[in-house]
């Protein structure tokens, strides 16, 4: 089942039993930061990283999240927190939102260690899909390196096909990385979404 609270796109909540996505926080930082710690190296070869003569100055979780409240505003992103039973669990962004002839976003994730392997991950990424659609985006697309599998399993669930490849599309873990690329279009998803596929 899936709920929304507020109007439109943005800012919004959706939920599907003990999962619920909502937007990040400035009031998550120490859950955030605890998660992040606690999963630190199981994080370290999918997270992204700042290449030779990019900005490399630290960033704090306050100023992600006012960056990400910015660009959310300006409806180029959707930046939301995953919780399970109102516990802080990971994250799901929309990013580079194109609107026009496009109508295209991608759609990245991570989830603390301690949640993996219960099904979280495909659910949130369904409602956050799902609502993508339902509020005009015509496709989305997903990277992942192709060592990832747990990654790989989540489009898997979820019947997101596999569109390309790209040689070393983003930087990742200190070095540019090559990813697997994902995509699915509004036409795919049947009357009920994408969560019916995991639920």
């Amino acid at each position: 089942m899936i709920t929304e609270a507020g109007a439109g796109a943005w800012p919004v909540t959706l939920r599907s039993g003990d999962v619920t996505v909502r937007p990040l926080s400035p009031a998550d930082a120490a859950e955030w930061r605890t998660a992040r710690q606690r999963s630190a190296a199981w994080l370290r070869p999918w997270d992204a990283t700042v290449p030779p003569g990019g900005d490399a100055r630290p960033t704090s979780f306050r100023s992600l999240v006012r960056r990400l409240r910015r660009a959310a505003r300006h409806g180029a992103a959707y930046p939301f927190a995953i919780e399970v039973d109102g516990h802080f669990a990971g994250q799901v962004t929309v990013s580079n939102i194109v609107r026009g002839s496009a109508m295209f976003a991608s759609v990245g994730y991570w989830i603390d260690v301690s949640y993996a392997g219960r099904g979280v991950v495909p659910r949130a990424v369904a409602l956050v899909i799902d609502h993508c659609f339902a509020t005009g985006l015509h496709r989305i697309e997903v990277a992942i390196r192709p060592e990832n599998s747990n990654s790989l399993r989540v489009v898997e669930k979820l019947g997101i096909r596999e569109i390309g490849y790209a040689p070393r599309y983003l930087h990742i873990d200190g070095e540019w990385r090559d990813h697997r690329l994902y995509g699915i279009t509004a036409e795919e998803v049947p009357h009920g979404g994408l969560i019916t596929r995991v639920t």
